[in-house]
């Protein structure tokens, strides 16, 4: 017996409609009629009931988007027992594709970080050599994956570099209630052959970090040693919480260091911690100079 389990969202014409295990294959399904739903033998059939005006097919849901003719309190259970018969009487939810390719096999695991707010999943394999951080969804033009994870209502910021990519969320959800559905998700994504990052349109990104390699010569002296020793010291530590510290100025006049925070870094809220008390000290030791200080640009 097929379980499915009743969920409210932001959007009070909208229910969520979840299974215990994913039905789709990395793939996003929106059917806005029948006619639509040629790939979908169960949302045509959902179609028949008259209030509903949109049906959405992802991991492990099934969302329905209602008329205002009727009530979810009044339609939900008996929706919720149709769609888990459809299902036990061998009904497909999604047609799949036979000439798909095959997938590549990875794992993909999840690891807390000092952010309560982010979570970091570690892929088992390389997937860039250029950190990149995605604020919106509108940044997403190099990262088919980033666009796709912010279409969850949870996710707040994406962060990608090296093997791992770190999720903020907001408040809505507790990691516990996602973790799943974000880690088969990210899992089946990259299996299925989606790409994770476009190198050739995070190229200009990379000719500015080019450009910053260059410019390193024309640094001061205190520059060139402070970077040295975020890049040795620092970046390794901190890419390990599934964040990253760029460096963005020395003022030589107040001893002022100001660096970037990304991924779990940003908005950590020990990451006045991180910087007073771990980089801070750890320059004023290295550089012989106690009346260094290290402020975040975006703290």
């Amino acid at each position: 017996m097929t379980k499915i389990t009743i969920r409210e969202t932001q959007n009070p014409t909208i229910l969520k409609f979840e299974f215990e295990d994913f039905i789709t294959q990395n793939r996003n399904f929106e059917f806005k009629n029948i006619d639509e739903a040629q790939s979908s033998p169960l949302a045509q059939q959902l179609f028949y009931l008259p209030f509903v005006k949109t049906v959405y097919i992802s991991g492990n849901f099934i969302a329905i988007e209602r008329y205002s003719i009727v009530e979810w309190d009044d339609v939900q259970d008996a929706v919720s027992e149709q769609i888990a018969a459809f299902v036990d009487k061998g009904g497909v939810i999604i047609k799949i594709d036979e000439n798909q390719a095959k997938k590549q096999p990875i794992t993909v695991y999840g690891e807390t970080t000092p952010n309560p707010s982010a979570l970091k999943f570690v892929v088992s394999r390389m997937l860039t050599r250029n950190p990149v951080e995605y604020k919106n969804i509108d940044q997403t033009a190099s990262s088919p994956l980033a666009k796709e994870l912010f279409k969850f209502p949870y996710v707040k910021e994406v962060f990608i570099d090296e093997n791992y990519i770190s999720v903020t969320k907001y408040d809505i959800n507790d990691w516990q209630e996602i973790t799943l559905e974000v880690r088969t998700f990210i899992k089946q994504f990259i299996e299925n052959g989606g790409t994770v990052l476009d190198e050739t349109l995070i190229e200009v990104a990379t000719k500015n970090d080019v450009s910053k390699d260059e410019n390193f010569d024309k640094l001061d002296v205190t520059s060139q040693q402070i970077i040295n020793i975020l890049e040795e010291y620092v970046k390794p530590a901190v890419a390990a919480d599934g964040g990253n510290i760029a460096f963005d100025s020395y003022n030589e006049e107040d001893k002022t260091v100001k660096v970037i925070l990304q991924g779990a870094c940003s908005g950590c809220p020990s990451s006045t911690f991180t910087l007073k008390s771990g980089i801070e000290n750890m320059l004023k030791s290295m550089l012989n100079d106690e009346a260094i200080k290290v402020e975040a640009v975006n703290a």
